[in-house]
């Protein structure tokens, strides 16, 4: 992505790819990430609100609603890392117990930063969004999220080598790798060492995960159990494509304070 403009459209499509998510399966947001019990209408609340980011997705890809879609879209995902606080809270040294929230927040890092750059552009502002406040922290946060990202690489190599594609030599050392690189990149977003460089290639490995990992799963009999079921794995696709667009928005968020 060359700049935030473009990136709104490519955001708009993964959003919509989770509310489609949600109407397929019932579920509030990937992962079967499911509304609290004591919530009246509960599948009425997830149909409704999977409606609502549908609508908000097609929303942002024009000029006179953009900024309240992405508002629209940023509420869902910080609802989905809300619901994910009560596993954290039960798993506090748990990768499983973070994930959920994880996920969810490295969304919400890509709908916090097309807000700033929204809002600015309403305004006719002429200082680059990165100059703020808003987007440099949201940056540090995507830096936070790498971070987990590399370590579950470690605390669970042997289930990342096995999706390593067999093809590739080393599937372990790759495993071992890919999760230092995260950790790298997390750390330089975080202290700002070289960001913008850190950002794409950050960037640059979540799409390649996606592209040879999760793509090609949908290709293959039998499936590995990584992919199954198949609820699973569009989930998992649906939730790659979310946070590599995040981190496509962040290293451009990252290149216009360059400017």
């Amino acid at each position: 992505m060359r700049n935030l403009g473009s990136a709104q459209y490519v955001f708009a499509i993964a959003s919509a790819s989770v509310a489609l998510l949600s109407l397929a399966y019932g579920d509030f947001a990937p992962g079967g990430t499911s509304l609290p019990a004591w919530i009246p209408w509960r599948t009425t609340v997830v149909y409704g609100v999977a409606l609502l980011v549908l609508a908000a997705s097609a929303g942002l890809c024009f000029s006179a609603t953009a900024l309240r879609s992405v508002l629209t879209i940023g509420w869902y995902f910080a609802a989905w890392a809300l619901i994910g606080v009560p596993m954290v809270l039960s798993k506090p040294l748990s990768v499983d117990g973070w994930y959920g929230f994880i996920e969810a927040l490295s969304s919400l890092v890509g709908a916090w930063i097309l807000y700033a750059g929204l809002r600015w552009r309403s305004r006719g502002s002429e200082i680059p969004i990165a100059h703020q406040r808003a987007p440099r922290a949201a940056q540090m946060v995507f830096g936070l999220t790498c971070v987990f990202y590399g370590w579950s690489h470690f605390v669970y190599a042997d289930f990342t080598a096995g999706m390593v594609p067999g093809w590739l030599p080393g599937r372990l050392e790759v495993a071992y790798f890919t999760g230092f690189c995260h950790v790298a990149a997390g750390i330089a977003l975080i202290i700002r060492l070289l960001p913008g460089l850190a950002a794409t290639l950050e960037a640059i490995m979540m799409s390649l995960f996606g592209l040879l990992v999760w793509v090609p799963s949908f290709f293959v009999w039998p499936r590995p159990g990584w992919a199954t079921p198949p609820e699973n794995q569009w989930s998992e696709l649906v939730v790659t494509l979310l946070v590599t667009v995040s981190a496509w928005i962040v290293a451009a968020s990252t290149r216009a304070s360059t400017r």
